[in-house]
């Protein structure tokens, strides 16, 4: 056989198999939290010496203006309360939706800030293991938040 028709014939089978079953992508919609709430989500903040130095060279390898542009938005994010970043991140992994007072932080600071943010906390050594699997988890949030601040039952409460 020459390389054309082994090629072709990998190529078919493995278009069959990928239809046979389903993406991991699509198994993130269902509502299962990826880590539950109480001693394993607080687990996670747990740092070792590795792992820090893992943090610390991934932060130094971040090119300046991008470094810059997150700090902008990580500034843009600042807590409001007891609102904070670690809110929306718990959120994300437990499914236990964070206040209207949250929801209004994320929307100030603007969908690209609040998904490269997000981008980067799941760069870190705690939470790097769920990063394949929250940018659908980060969309529902963002959607979820958008819409509460933009209705007109928090409009009373907030202005934006």
């Amino acid at each position: 056989m020459d390389t054309k028709t082994i090629f072709m014939a990998f190529f078919i089978m493995t278009t069959l198999v990928s239809y046979a079953y389903p993406s991991s992508g699509q198994e993130d919609v269902d509502d299962e939290p990826l880590v539950h709430p109480g001693r394993e989500f607080d687990s996670l903040d747990a740092i070792s010496p590795a792992s820090q130095d893992y943090n610390i060279y991934m932060l130094d390898n971040i090119p300046p203006k991008y470094k810059i542009y997150l700090e902008t938005c990580m500034d843009k994010m600042e807590p409001i309360g007891k609102c904070g970043l670690d809110d929306v991140i718990q959120e994300i992994l437990t499914n236990e939706p964070v206040s209207r007072e949250c929801c209004l932080k994320v929307v100030r600071a603007g969908k690209q800030c609040f998904i490269e943010t997000n981008k980067l906390m799941f760069q870190f050594y705690q939470l790097k293991r769920f990063a394949s699997q929250v940018s659908f988890k980060i969309n529902e949030v963002w959607n979820r938040c958008s819409a509460e601040v933009e209705s007109p039952s928090s409009a009373d409460d907030f202005a934006i």
